[in-house]
Protein backbone atom coordinates (compact mmCIF):
# COMPACT_ATOMS: atom_id res chain seq x y z
CA UNK A 1 0.00 0.00 0.00
CA UNK A 2 1.18 3.16 -0.70
CA UNK A 3 0.48 4.77 2.23
CA UNK A 4 3.25 2.75 4.45
CA UNK A 5 6.25 4.62 4.69
CA UNK A 6 9.44 4.47 6.58
CA UNK A 7 7.90 5.67 9.81
CA UNK A 8 4.28 6.03 9.88
CA UNK A 9 1.12 5.40 7.50
CA UNK A 10 0.59 8.69 5.61
CA UNK A 11 -0.60 9.64 2.27
CA UNK A 12 -3.39 11.45 0.56
CA UNK A 13 -6.91 9.94 1.79
CA UNK A 14 -8.70 8.09 -0.38
CA UNK A 15 -6.32 8.03 -3.13
CA UNK A 16 -3.26 6.59 -0.97
CA UNK A 17 -5.29 4.82 1.05
CA UNK A 18 -8.84 4.92 2.63
CA UNK A 19 -11.37 3.83 5.30
CA UNK A 20 -11.26 -0.07 4.31
CA UNK A 21 -7.59 -0.15 4.98
CA UNK A 22 -7.66 1.96 8.26
CA UNK A 23 -10.33 -1.08 9.68
CA UNK A 24 -7.83 -3.49 8.94
CA UNK A 25 -5.15 -1.56 10.59
CA UNK A 26 -7.04 -1.32 13.47
CA UNK A 27 -8.09 -4.77 13.14
CA UNK A 28 -4.61 -6.50 12.85
CA UNK A 29 -2.58 -3.78 15.20
CA UNK A 30 -3.94 -5.47 18.09
CA UNK A 31 -1.96 -8.57 17.27
CA UNK A 32 1.17 -6.77 16.19
CA UNK A 33 1.91 -5.44 19.54
CA UNK A 34 0.19 -8.19 21.74
CA UNK A 35 -2.45 -5.88 23.57
CA UNK A 36 -5.48 -5.67 24.19
CA UNK A 37 -5.93 -1.85 24.67
CA UNK A 38 -4.90 1.02 22.67
CA UNK A 39 -4.49 4.75 22.95
CA UNK A 40 -5.81 7.02 19.85
CA UNK A 41 -5.39 10.63 19.89
CA UNK A 42 -6.49 12.54 16.17
CA UNK A 43 -5.89 15.93 14.79
CA UNK A 44 -9.00 17.98 13.12
CA UNK A 45 -8.40 16.92 9.23
CA UNK A 46 -11.82 17.02 7.82
CA UNK A 47 -10.98 13.21 6.78
CA UNK A 48 -9.85 12.41 10.78
CA UNK A 49 -13.65 11.95 12.11
CA UNK A 50 -14.00 9.33 9.17
CA UNK A 51 -10.63 7.58 10.13
CA UNK A 52 -11.43 7.05 13.62
CA UNK A 53 -14.16 5.30 13.40
CA UNK A 54 -12.68 2.97 11.00
CA UNK A 55 -9.92 2.81 12.97
CA UNK A 56 -12.31 2.10 16.59
CA UNK A 57 -14.80 -0.30 14.56
CA UNK A 58 -11.23 -2.50 13.25
CA UNK A 59 -9.50 -2.60 16.93
CA UNK A 60 -12.94 -3.32 18.19
CA UNK A 61 -14.09 -6.12 16.43
CA UNK A 62 -10.55 -7.55 17.16
CA UNK A 63 -11.99 -7.65 21.00
CA UNK A 64 -9.59 -4.95 22.26
CA UNK A 65 -10.48 -1.63 23.96
CA UNK A 66 -10.18 1.63 22.32
CA UNK A 67 -9.01 4.78 24.94
CA UNK A 68 -9.64 7.60 23.22
CA UNK A 69 -7.69 11.01 24.03
CA UNK A 70 -10.08 13.27 21.76
CA UNK A 71 -7.65 15.80 20.13
CA UNK A 72 -3.97 15.49 20.69
CA UNK A 73 -0.67 16.51 19.88
CA UNK A 74 1.72 13.99 18.83
CA UNK A 75 3.69 14.32 21.64
CA UNK A 76 0.74 14.52 24.08
CA UNK A 77 -0.29 10.29 22.61
CA UNK A 78 3.94 9.73 23.29
CA UNK A 79 3.04 11.29 26.85
CA UNK A 80 0.27 9.36 27.51
CA UNK A 81 1.49 6.24 25.93
CA UNK A 82 4.31 6.04 27.70
CA UNK A 83 3.23 7.41 31.13
CA UNK A 84 0.40 5.15 31.76
CA UNK A 85 1.59 1.73 29.62
CA UNK A 86 0.03 1.44 26.92
CA UNK A 87 1.56 -1.49 24.51
CA UNK A 88 -0.16 0.26 21.45
CA UNK A 89 -1.16 4.27 21.00
CA UNK A 90 -2.19 5.54 17.58
CA UNK A 91 -2.19 9.28 16.55
CA UNK A 92 -4.03 9.96 13.89
CA UNK A 93 -2.29 12.82 11.61
CA UNK A 94 -0.51 14.02 8.76
CA UNK A 95 1.65 16.36 10.71
CA UNK A 96 2.55 19.11 8.22
CA UNK A 97 1.26 17.91 5.18
CA UNK A 98 -1.73 19.48 3.60
CA UNK A 99 -4.95 19.00 4.20
CA UNK A 100 -5.59 16.74 1.78
CA UNK A 101 -3.52 14.09 3.59
CA UNK A 102 -4.10 12.22 6.61
CA UNK A 103 -2.50 8.94 8.48
CA UNK A 104 -1.24 7.05 11.84
CA UNK A 105 1.71 7.62 13.41
CA UNK A 106 1.88 4.11 15.64
CA UNK A 107 3.66 3.44 18.77
CA UNK A 108 4.34 0.51 21.12
CA UNK A 109 5.39 0.25 24.85
CA UNK A 110 7.53 3.27 26.10
CA UNK A 111 6.41 4.93 23.09
CA UNK A 112 8.96 3.58 21.13
CA UNK A 113 8.24 4.02 17.12
CA UNK A 114 6.67 1.36 14.63
CA UNK A 115 8.20 1.85 11.62
CA UNK A 116 8.23 0.18 8.40
CA UNK A 117 10.66 -2.45 9.59
CA UNK A 118 9.71 -2.41 12.87
CA UNK A 119 6.28 -3.60 12.53
CA UNK A 120 4.42 -1.41 9.58
CA UNK A 121 5.85 -4.24 7.33
CA UNK A 122 4.66 -7.06 9.40
CA UNK A 123 1.22 -5.00 9.71
CA UNK A 124 0.93 -4.27 5.72
CA UNK A 125 1.30 -8.86 5.26
CA UNK A 126 -1.34 -9.63 7.79
CA UNK A 127 -3.59 -6.94 6.15
CA UNK A 128 -2.57 -8.87 2.39
CA UNK A 129 -2.97 -12.35 3.91
CA UNK A 130 -4.71 -12.45 6.50
CA UNK A 131 -8.63 -13.14 6.95
CA UNK A 132 -10.90 -10.39 9.09
CA UNK A 133 -13.09 -11.94 11.15
CA UNK A 134 -14.38 -10.09 14.11
CA UNK A 135 -15.76 -11.37 17.37
CA UNK A 136 -19.02 -11.81 18.67
CA UNK A 137 -21.06 -8.61 19.94
CA UNK A 138 -20.51 -10.18 23.46
CA UNK A 139 -16.85 -10.25 23.35
CA UNK A 140 -16.58 -6.64 21.04
CA UNK A 141 -14.02 -4.80 22.31
CA UNK A 142 -15.63 -0.55 23.70
CA UNK A 143 -14.50 2.86 23.02
CA UNK A 144 -13.57 4.47 26.90
CA UNK A 145 -12.33 7.98 27.27
CA UNK A 146 -9.25 8.64 28.48
CA UNK A 147 -8.50 12.74 28.86
CA UNK A 148 -4.96 13.32 29.76
CA UNK A 149 -5.19 17.25 28.44
CA UNK A 150 -4.62 18.84 31.93
CA UNK A 151 -2.23 16.25 33.24
CA UNK A 152 -0.08 16.49 30.04
CA UNK A 153 -0.35 20.40 30.39
CA UNK A 154 0.69 20.11 33.95
CA UNK A 155 3.71 18.38 32.95
CA UNK A 156 5.03 20.47 30.06
CA UNK A 157 4.40 23.70 32.52
CA UNK A 158 7.34 22.08 34.87
CA UNK A 159 9.45 23.83 32.13
CA UNK A 160 7.46 27.05 32.05
CA UNK A 161 9.41 29.87 32.72
CA UNK A 162 8.37 33.45 33.97
CA UNK A 163 7.31 35.13 30.36
CA UNK A 164 6.78 38.59 32.35
CA UNK A 165 9.73 39.89 30.70
CA UNK A 166 9.54 38.35 27.08
CA UNK A 167 8.17 39.56 24.08
CA UNK A 168 6.82 36.84 21.82
CA UNK A 169 5.01 36.10 18.83
CA UNK A 170 3.90 32.87 18.20
CA UNK A 171 2.25 31.30 15.51
CA UNK A 172 0.33 27.69 15.99
CA UNK A 173 -0.24 27.08 12.39
CA UNK A 174 -3.77 26.20 12.79
CA UNK A 175 -2.49 23.13 14.06
CA UNK A 176 -3.01 20.83 17.68
CA UNK A 177 -0.98 23.22 19.82
CA UNK A 178 -3.70 24.97 19.72
CA UNK A 179 -5.49 23.22 22.57
CA UNK A 180 -2.45 23.39 24.78
CA UNK A 181 -1.60 27.52 24.12
CA UNK A 182 -4.10 29.50 26.37
CA UNK A 183 -3.36 27.08 28.84
CA UNK A 184 0.43 26.99 29.11
CA UNK A 185 1.29 30.64 27.87
CA UNK A 186 -1.27 32.81 28.38
CA UNK A 187 -2.23 35.94 26.95
CA UNK A 188 1.70 36.99 26.82
CA UNK A 189 2.14 36.13 23.20
CA UNK A 190 1.33 37.90 20.13
CA UNK A 191 -1.29 35.08 18.58
CA UNK A 192 -0.98 33.72 15.05
CA UNK A 193 -3.29 31.15 13.47
CA UNK A 194 -4.72 29.83 17.44
CA UNK A 195 -7.52 28.44 16.17
CA UNK A 196 -8.33 24.89 15.29
CA UNK A 197 -8.84 24.15 11.20
CA UNK A 198 -7.87 21.55 9.80
CA UNK A 199 -7.95 22.97 6.16
CA UNK A 200 -4.95 25.33 7.02
CA UNK A 201 -6.46 28.13 5.44
CA UNK A 202 -3.53 30.33 6.17
CA UNK A 203 -0.76 28.63 5.22
CA UNK A 204 0.24 24.73 5.24
CA UNK A 205 1.39 23.42 8.52
CA UNK A 206 5.21 22.87 7.33
CA UNK A 207 7.40 25.81 9.36
CA UNK A 208 10.37 24.40 7.10
CA UNK A 209 9.27 26.07 4.03
CA UNK A 210 10.20 29.73 4.36
CA UNK A 211 6.79 31.26 2.70
CA UNK A 212 4.93 29.80 5.85
CA UNK A 213 6.93 31.68 8.24
CA UNK A 214 6.34 34.98 6.45
CA UNK A 215 3.13 36.19 8.56
CA UNK A 216 5.02 35.33 11.83
CA UNK A 217 7.82 37.71 10.53
CA UNK A 218 5.61 40.48 10.04
CA UNK A 219 3.98 40.08 13.17
CA UNK A 220 7.29 39.68 15.25
CA UNK A 221 8.55 42.99 13.61
CA UNK A 222 5.54 44.97 14.32
CA UNK A 223 5.32 43.91 17.81
CA UNK A 224 9.15 44.73 18.55
CA UNK A 225 9.15 40.36 19.61
CA UNK A 226 12.30 38.83 21.48
CA UNK A 227 11.49 35.85 19.38
CA UNK A 228 9.17 33.88 16.78
CA UNK A 229 8.15 31.00 17.66
CA UNK A 230 5.93 28.80 14.63
CA UNK A 231 4.85 24.79 15.65
CA UNK A 232 4.03 22.45 12.90
CA UNK A 233 0.69 20.77 12.29
CA UNK A 234 0.94 17.96 14.96
CA UNK A 235 2.38 19.79 17.64
CA UNK A 236 5.60 17.22 17.39
CA UNK A 237 8.37 19.95 15.60
CA UNK A 238 8.83 24.14 16.11
CA UNK A 239 11.23 26.58 14.67
CA UNK A 240 12.25 29.63 15.49
CA UNK A 241 12.97 33.25 14.73
CA UNK A 242 15.17 36.13 16.14
CA UNK A 243 14.20 39.36 17.32
CA UNK A 244 15.26 40.38 13.78
CA UNK A 245 12.95 38.13 12.06
CA UNK A 246 15.64 36.02 10.91
CA UNK A 247 15.21 32.22 10.76
CA UNK A 248 17.35 29.92 13.35
CA UNK A 249 18.80 26.87 11.62
CA UNK A 250 16.87 23.97 13.35
CA UNK A 251 20.56 22.66 14.04
CA UNK A 252 21.61 25.17 16.15
CA UNK A 253 19.09 25.24 17.90
CA UNK A 254 20.27 21.57 19.81
CA UNK A 255 23.41 23.67 21.23
CA UNK A 256 20.59 25.70 23.09
CA UNK A 257 18.85 22.82 24.30
CA UNK A 258 22.33 21.43 25.48
CA UNK A 259 23.33 24.46 27.25
CA UNK A 260 20.06 24.58 29.41
CA UNK A 261 20.65 20.44 30.62
CA UNK A 262 24.29 20.36 30.66
CA UNK A 263 23.37 23.97 33.31
CA UNK A 264 20.94 21.62 35.26
CA UNK A 265 23.02 19.24 35.95
CA UNK A 266 21.33 16.46 34.28
CA UNK A 267 23.65 14.59 31.80
CA UNK A 268 26.00 15.12 29.37
CA UNK A 269 25.39 12.81 26.27
CA UNK A 270 23.82 15.01 23.99
CA UNK A 271 22.74 13.57 20.20
CA UNK A 272 22.17 15.28 17.27
CA UNK A 273 21.71 14.06 12.85
CA UNK A 274 24.50 13.54 10.36
CA UNK A 275 23.05 17.10 8.72
CA UNK A 276 24.48 19.31 11.50
CA UNK A 277 26.69 21.91 11.83
CA UNK A 278 30.12 21.97 13.54
CA UNK A 279 29.16 25.17 15.40
CA UNK A 280 26.78 22.79 17.69
CA UNK A 281 29.35 19.81 18.42
CA UNK A 282 32.37 22.75 19.00
CA UNK A 283 29.56 24.42 21.20
CA UNK A 284 28.42 21.60 23.37
CA UNK A 285 31.89 20.51 23.66
CA UNK A 286 33.32 23.57 24.94
CA UNK A 287 30.37 23.71 27.62
CA UNK A 288 31.69 19.75 28.96
CA UNK A 289 28.47 17.77 26.73
CA UNK A 290 29.96 14.58 25.14
CA UNK A 291 28.22 14.89 21.20
CA UNK A 292 26.92 11.93 19.55
CA UNK A 293 25.96 11.97 15.75
CA UNK A 294 23.35 9.54 14.06
CA UNK A 295 20.30 8.83 11.40
CA UNK A 296 17.89 11.13 10.28
CA UNK A 297 14.43 10.16 11.53
CA UNK A 298 12.63 9.73 14.64
CA UNK A 299 12.93 6.07 14.27
CA UNK A 300 16.44 6.02 14.87
CA UNK A 301 17.03 9.07 17.44
CA UNK A 302 14.90 7.79 20.18
CA UNK A 303 16.46 4.61 20.22
CA UNK A 304 20.25 5.92 20.22
CA UNK A 305 19.10 8.63 22.56
CA UNK A 306 18.37 5.54 24.62
CA UNK A 307 21.71 3.84 24.10
CA UNK A 308 23.87 6.70 24.71
CA UNK A 309 21.77 7.69 27.74
CA UNK A 310 21.50 11.20 26.19
CA UNK A 311 19.37 14.00 27.97
CA UNK A 312 18.70 15.58 24.79
CA UNK A 313 19.10 16.02 20.82
CA UNK A 314 17.87 17.15 17.68
CA UNK A 315 17.75 17.24 13.97
CA UNK A 316 18.14 20.05 11.34
CA UNK A 317 14.31 19.36 10.67
CA UNK A 318 13.10 20.70 13.99
CA UNK A 319 12.80 17.32 16.07
CA UNK A 320 14.21 17.45 19.79
CA UNK A 321 14.31 14.71 21.90
CA UNK A 322 14.22 14.23 25.25
CA UNK A 323 15.35 12.12 28.20
CA UNK A 324 12.64 13.68 30.45
CA UNK A 325 9.87 12.99 27.64
CA UNK A 326 10.51 9.82 27.06
CA UNK A 327 12.77 10.20 24.86
CA UNK A 328 10.65 11.01 22.41
CA UNK A 329 10.04 14.64 20.28
CA UNK A 330 7.96 17.60 21.45
CA UNK A 331 7.34 21.05 19.98
CA UNK A 332 5.93 22.48 23.24
CA UNK A 333 8.60 21.33 25.36
CA UNK A 334 11.59 22.55 23.05
CA UNK A 335 10.07 26.30 22.97
CA UNK A 336 9.66 26.05 26.68
CA UNK A 337 13.67 25.04 26.78
CA UNK A 338 14.76 27.62 24.17
CA UNK A 339 12.07 30.38 26.19
CA UNK A 340 14.00 29.73 29.55
CA UNK A 341 17.36 30.30 27.65
CA UNK A 342 16.11 33.53 25.53
CA UNK A 343 14.51 35.03 28.95
CA UNK A 344 18.04 34.37 30.35
CA UNK A 345 20.17 36.11 27.69
CA UNK A 346 17.81 39.18 27.75
CA UNK A 347 18.01 39.29 31.88
CA UNK A 348 22.09 39.60 30.95
CA UNK A 349 21.49 42.16 27.88
CA UNK A 350 21.85 39.74 24.99
CA UNK A 351 19.55 39.21 22.31
CA UNK A 352 19.08 35.98 20.99
CA UNK A 353 20.41 37.05 17.51
CA UNK A 354 23.62 38.11 19.27
CA UNK A 355 23.66 34.36 21.05
CA UNK A 356 23.43 32.84 17.60
CA UNK A 357 25.92 35.09 15.71
CA UNK A 358 28.70 34.45 18.52
CA UNK A 359 27.46 30.46 18.19
CA UNK A 360 27.20 30.49 13.87
CA UNK A 361 30.72 30.34 12.85
CA UNK A 362 30.03 28.29 9.40
CA UNK A 363 28.61 29.10 5.71
CA UNK A 364 25.66 26.55 5.48
CA UNK A 365 24.02 25.62 2.50
CA UNK A 366 20.76 24.59 4.62
CA UNK A 367 19.16 21.20 2.99
CA UNK A 368 19.62 21.22 -1.06
CA UNK A 369 16.34 18.84 -2.31
CA UNK A 370 17.26 17.35 -5.63
CA UNK A 371 13.88 15.22 -7.32
CA UNK A 372 16.15 12.45 -9.17
CA UNK A 373 15.20 8.76 -10.25
CA UNK A 374 18.17 7.00 -9.27
CA UNK A 375 19.22 8.55 -6.21
CA UNK A 376 21.92 5.76 -4.99
CA UNK A 377 23.96 5.82 -8.30
CA UNK A 378 24.17 9.84 -7.99
CA UNK A 379 25.42 9.69 -4.60
CA UNK A 380 27.90 7.13 -4.90
CA UNK A 381 29.21 9.35 -7.77
CA UNK A 382 29.65 12.30 -5.76
CA UNK A 383 31.12 10.21 -3.17
CA UNK A 384 33.66 8.51 -5.22
CA UNK A 385 34.49 11.78 -6.82
CA UNK A 386 35.48 13.40 -3.53
CA UNK A 387 37.34 10.38 -2.08
CA UNK A 388 39.42 10.29 -5.20
CA UNK A 389 39.82 13.71 -5.73
CA UNK A 390 41.18 13.51 -1.67
CA UNK A 391 41.06 11.67 1.06
CA UNK A 392 38.27 12.99 3.62
CA UNK A 393 39.41 14.02 7.49
CA UNK A 394 36.43 12.22 8.53
CA UNK A 395 34.00 9.39 6.39
CA UNK A 396 30.62 8.49 7.73
CA UNK A 397 28.55 6.10 5.70
CA UNK A 398 25.78 5.24 8.37
CA UNK A 399 22.81 7.56 6.42
CA UNK A 400 24.05 8.48 2.92
CA UNK A 401 27.40 9.84 3.16
CA UNK A 402 28.97 13.14 5.19
CA UNK A 403 32.74 13.74 4.25
CA UNK A 404 34.76 16.08 6.39
CA UNK A 405 37.38 17.81 4.93
CA UNK A 406 39.95 20.61 7.17
CA UNK A 407 37.32 23.37 5.91
CA UNK A 408 34.33 22.23 4.65
CA UNK A 409 32.29 19.02 4.81
CA UNK A 410 29.04 17.77 2.96
CA UNK A 411 26.18 15.13 3.57
CA UNK A 412 24.35 13.63 0.53
CA UNK A 413 21.80 11.37 1.24
CA UNK A 414 18.00 9.74 0.09
CA UNK A 415 14.82 10.96 1.79
CA UNK A 416 13.41 8.02 3.81
CA UNK A 417 9.78 9.54 3.21
CA UNK A 418 10.70 11.68 -0.49
CA UNK A 419 12.10 10.83 -3.93
CA UNK A 420 14.00 13.30 -2.84
CA UNK A 421 18.33 13.59 -2.47
CA UNK A 422 19.31 15.72 -0.20
CA UNK A 423 22.84 17.54 0.43
CA UNK A 424 23.90 20.13 3.06
CA UNK A 425 27.21 21.68 2.52
CA UNK A 426 28.99 23.72 5.47
CA UNK A 427 32.09 25.76 4.73
CA UNK A 428 34.30 27.96 6.91
CA UNK A 429 33.26 31.22 4.51
CA UNK A 430 30.76 31.77 1.76
CA UNK A 431 32.78 31.65 -0.68
CA UNK A 432 34.36 28.42 -0.69
CA UNK A 433 30.43 26.87 0.16
CA UNK A 434 29.69 28.46 -3.02
CA UNK A 435 32.67 27.02 -5.01
CA UNK A 436 31.67 23.27 -3.42
CA UNK A 437 28.32 23.71 -3.38
CA UNK A 438 28.53 24.33 -7.29
CA UNK A 439 31.35 21.56 -7.61
CA UNK A 440 28.81 18.60 -5.88
CA UNK A 441 26.18 19.91 -8.75
CA UNK A 442 28.59 19.47 -11.54
CA UNK A 443 29.09 15.70 -10.46
CA UNK A 444 25.49 15.16 -10.26
CA UNK A 445 24.80 16.72 -13.50
CA UNK A 446 22.22 19.27 -12.30
CA UNK A 447 21.59 23.33 -12.85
Amino acid sequence: MDAFKAYDIRGVYNSDFDKEDVYKIGYFLPKLLETDRVLVGYDDRESTPEIFTALADGITDRGADVYKIGYATTPMVYYGTAKHGYKASVMITASHNPPEYNGLKISRENALPVGYYSGLKELEEMMENEDVKPVGKNKKGHILEHNLKDEYIEFQKIYLPDLSDLNLSIDISNGMVAILTDAIFGDYPHYLYNELDGTFPNHEANPLLKENREDLKKLLLEKGSDLGVIFDGDGDRVMFLDEKGNFISPDLIIALLAEYYLDQGKGKNILYDIRTSWSVKEHIEKLGGQTHMWKVGHAYAKLKLREIDGVCGGELAGHYYYKDFFYCDSGMLTALVVLNVVSRLKKEGKTISEYISELDKYASSGEINFKIENKAKVMEKVKDYFVNKKEPVNFYDFDGYRLEYKDWWFNIRPSNTEPYLRLVVEAKNKELLGEKVEEIKKVMNVE
